[in-house]
């Protein structure tokens, strides 16, 4: 029957979901608010501290550029107002008195000054130093860390809450008199009419758990507690990249977009902006510009994503890999040296909801069979490619592609076949193409065909090169797009044993040395693992202009790698006086360019400035984190210009392993007490493994675990 209603028990259960869903979905968004103006508010006194720093090095006769030149300074400075900050602290009165200044010269010199402070508030860098913890920095990091907290899917539940409360808010004004017999009566038709649809489309809105589900955790973990200054600054410590993520986003402070966008030709750049990235299959949140990127490579198909060493190509591959998944795409390949395979396992499992399967070694058939079958991200070797079946995919990832510059070695052929097979290909290479035009057009023979590469707009400049290749090829410098720097990058290299150091690590586990087994990825140097991908890292920084420097806890290790670096600074270790390793330190920070510095961990980590270096490499794990953390502030300091790299050496199923499982652990623990506790133990000593019993539970760990491998 037309007039027809639901009974008052479907009306009261279909109104209160609705409602209890709408309330949810707004209160989440009013918490997020409060979480964004806490962030807002204590941002100010920073801002004005950084903007009147510098105003102080500003001279006053600049305020002549605000005014066309129309101010007479002479007076002003020669009563002692040398800069923009003695003339903003002055009042206009105050100015008024000088001799030759009026009162119209006094408001109009204040009025410049402010309008120079207020472009210098919103200019000024937002740098967070763990070192130097104000009470407005410690402010700042305290509200940040509920934003940091809820996680990379805040985005998405923002998104989610809105679209949720949009819908249902106009639904259950409408529906409001459907609530009672009386109400109906009383409504007039045309409302009684409304209140209908209103319920009709509550009743056939797609039942979407996951949605109110995506809303309720984000906001529970957006409500949590907040932190005391030193839980926040430990939270901080360990993961700086997502606060900084936060705090760049709302503190305005984006890199300029021609620079984010790697001087792209606009036209090309408002393509790619126009590409839409999905983000349903992806667990990690983007910086503006590596959202950019992973668009460039949806936009453009087939290109080069060239960004420097340490701004997350792999996280931006792995970005476009889920977008590519939500439009329904099934088998993917990543080819990638040996010596970051399983890198790409773990980065494709723990940023995205892709199954990463692989296709080498002894399980490549079974991995194959299984990908055929289910999809996923078969991850190969560049140099094991050619052994695979080529077959099509929907997205081919080289990385470190310039291995594949020399189109007649096999490996080339073998990525080209694939190519051709496949609907996207992204090549990645933090080397810079600028200065190696030949190479760089063998490699887009492989992807454009038809587009040529001019040489004298490589001589011409980067910029105009990037220009000129924009179709086939993007890269951002760090000083392109970090305007927060300098900030801290950790990077887990995970690299497998080879047959000599697995033999000599299993003696290491049989005899019950520890020391033996930390050291034991360095037994063969010829075919560690771990030294390959350390001097992959060397290089690629030499390509950038970056100094390394290189800890390690063991003397014989440096020695290793000083063999294979032999030009290296050092080593500095515990028998060299402490006026030599100064002399060392000096002329490794005065070298022009590149340059790399070896240190035992204990010699090189505390006392020295080492600033100079941008990259610093761990050859294993340590066993206290103050001593790993004394060691990576030699570089990440004051002074420190560049974002600092930070790279793990690990090899899998080892005591490295082990070491890093049971500091996690200690962390989480220590965090959550941290957190409860009024107690001032709150140093770092108090996660230490350097117990022999700790050492012992190791050893014994790992014979048990081979004994029954």
């Amino acid at each position: 029957m037309a007039d027809e209603w639901p009974t008052p028990g479907e009306i009261r259960a279909l109104l209160g979901k609705a409602g209890r869903t709408h309330r949810i979905a707004r209160g989440f968004l009013a918490e997020h608010g409060r979480a964004v103006a806490a962030v807002r508010a204590a941002l100010e006194p920073l801002r004005e501290h950084a903007a009147r720093a510098e105003l102080a090095r500003i001279p006053a006769a600049r305020l002549k550029d605000v005014t066309e030149g129309r101010l007479r300074l002479g007076p002003v400075e020669q009563a002692g107002y040398a800069t923009v900050l003695d003339v903003l602290d002055a009042t206009p009165y105050a100015l008024q008195l000088l001799p030759g200044v009026g009162v119209q010269t006094a408001t109009q010199l204040h009025a410049a000054a402010r309008q120079i402070a207020a472009a210098a508030a919103e200019t000024a860098p937002m740098r967070l130093d763990a070192d130097d913890r104000t009470p407005e920095a410690t402010a700042l990091v305290i509200a940040l860390h509920p934003l940091v907290n809820a996680g990379p899917e805040l985005p998405r539940a923002i998104s989610a809450a809105r679209s949720v409360a949009g819908t249902l808010e106009p639904l259950l004004a409408a529906a409001a008199p459907a609530r009672s017999r009386l109400r109906r009566l009383l409504a007039g038709r045309r409302r009684r009419a409304e209140s209908r649809a209103a319920l009709t489309a509550l009743a056939g809105l797609r039942n979407d758990p996951e949605t109110p589900r995506l809303v309720f955790d984000t906001a529970l973990d957006l409500g949590r507690p907040p932190l005391d200054g030193t839980g926040a600054w430990i939270d901080f410590e360990l993961q700086a990249p997502a606060y900084y993520g936060v705090l760049t986003e709302l503190a305005g402070a984006r890199p300029d977009r021609d620079r984010a966008e790697g001087f792209l030709p606009h036209e090309i750049a408002d393509r790619v902006n126009a590409q839409p990235l999905d983000d349903a299959h992806r667990r990690v949140s983007l910086r503006g510009y590596q959202e950019f990127g992973a668009r460039f490579a949806l936009a453009q198909r087939r290109c080069i994503l060239g960004d420097e060493m340490g701004l997350g190509k792999t996280v931006q591959a792995v970005a476009a890999l889920a977008h590519l998944r939500s439009e329904g795409g099934t088998r993917f390949l990543v080819a990638c040296p040996a010596s970051v395979l399983v890198n790409w396992i773990r980065e494709i499992e723990h940023r995205s909801t892709l199954r990463a399967l692989r296709a080498h070694g002894p399980d490549r058939d079974a991995a194959l069979a299984e990908w055929s079958r289910t999809g996923g991200v078969a991850v190969t070797t560049i140099d094991g490619l050619h052994a695979l079946p080529v077959t099509d995919v929907a997205m081919l990832v080289v990385d470190e592609a310039h291995y594949v510059k020399n189109p007649a070695t096999r490996r080339a052929k073998a990525v080209a076949a694939w190519a051709d097979r496949a609907d996207h290909v992204l090549f990645l290479t933090g080397t810079p193409m600028e200065n190696r035009v030949e190479e760089f057009q063998n490699l887009v023979a492989m992807l454009q065909p038809g587009l040529r590469i001019d040489g004298s707009d490589a001589i011409a400049g980067a910029q105009a090169f990037r220009r000129s290749v924009g179709p086939a090829y993007l890269r951002r410098n760090q000083s392109d797009v970090l305007t927060e720097l300098p900030e801290l990058v950790h990077t887990e290299e995970w690299e497998e044993f080879s047959r000599t150091d697995l033999a000599a690590y299993r003696r290491a586990v049989k005899d019950g040395n520890f020391m033996a087994m930390r050291r034991a990825a360095y037994a063969a140097p010829k075919t560690s693992g771990k030294l390959k991908r350390l001097l992959e890292l060397v290089a690629e920084a030499r390509e950038n202009g970056h100094k390394v420097v290189v800890f390690s806890f063991f003397r014989e290790v440096l020695t290793t790698v000083h063999t294979a670096l032999p030009d290296a600074f050092g080593p500095l270790a515990g028998d060299v006086p402490a006026t030599r390793r100064q002399e060392i330190v000096d002329l490794f920070a005065a070298h022009p360019g590149h340059a790399v510095l070896l240190a035992q961990i204990q010699a090189g980590g505390v006392g020295l400035n080492l600033q100079a270096a941008s990259v610093v490499i761990l050859c294993e794990p340590q066993l206290k984190p103050t001593v790993e953390s004394q060691a990576i502030a030699r570089a990440h300091r004051m002074g420190q210009v560049r974002r600092v790299q930070v790279h793990r050496l690990l090899s899998p199923d080892s005591v490295d392993e082990r070491v890093l499982a049971l500091l996690r652990h200690k962390k989480a623990l220590f965090d959550a007490y941290a957190r409860r506790s009024d107690i001032a133990e709150t140093t770092p000593e108090a996660i230490d493994l350097s117990d022999p019993s700790i050492a012992r539970q190791i050893v014994e760990e790992e014979q048990l675990r081979l004994a029954t491998a």
